[in-house]
């Protein structure tokens, strides 16, 4: 359902909503290290999602969204928590960085880390938190 006036509303959100997503990503995987990290990327996709939203509707973005968002704040503070066994289970201190060399098939090592794992939990815990408060807000509107 196409609101008049908004042709070029409509076709911007539907080429920057995965360039924002993607950016989203980058900023996720970048953020340990250097400026990002899950808070910010979690902004930036409830950004996109949030263009996608005020342009087409909540029933549309919740159908895109094919996630209930409690779920995924549900999902992201379990990751978040998730994140400190490795240490305890070490006895180390909580929240102890533990990395894990992973050989890919073309010969790449790359680390695998407990502060990635607690960053995409906080990722999916700003998404879905956002993403609560504005599809809320927005289909109390509608009605």
């Amino acid at each position: 359902m196409m609101k008049p006036g908004t042709l070029i509303l409509h076709v911007a959100a539907r080429f920057l909503v995965p360039l924002q997503l993607l950016f989203s990503v980058f900023l996720l995987l970048r953020g340990h290290n250097e400026p990002g990290g899950g808070f910010i990327a979690g902004l930036v996709a409830s950004g996109a999602f949030a263009l996608y939203l005020f342009t087409f509707g909540a029933v549309v973005t919740r159908d895109l969204m094919r996630v209930d968002p409690r779920n995924l704040i549900g999902f992201g503070l379990f990751l978040a928590m998730f994140s400190i066994f490795p240490a305890w289970i070490q006895g180390q201190a909580f929240l102890t960085s533990q990395w894990w060399p992973v050989t890919l098939p073309g010969g790449t090592e790359i680390k695998l880390s407990t502060p990635l794992i607690f960053d995409i939990g906080v990722y999916f815990t700003v998404f879905g938190s956002v993403m609560l408060m504005l599809i809320a807000l927005t289909e109390t509107e509608e009605r």
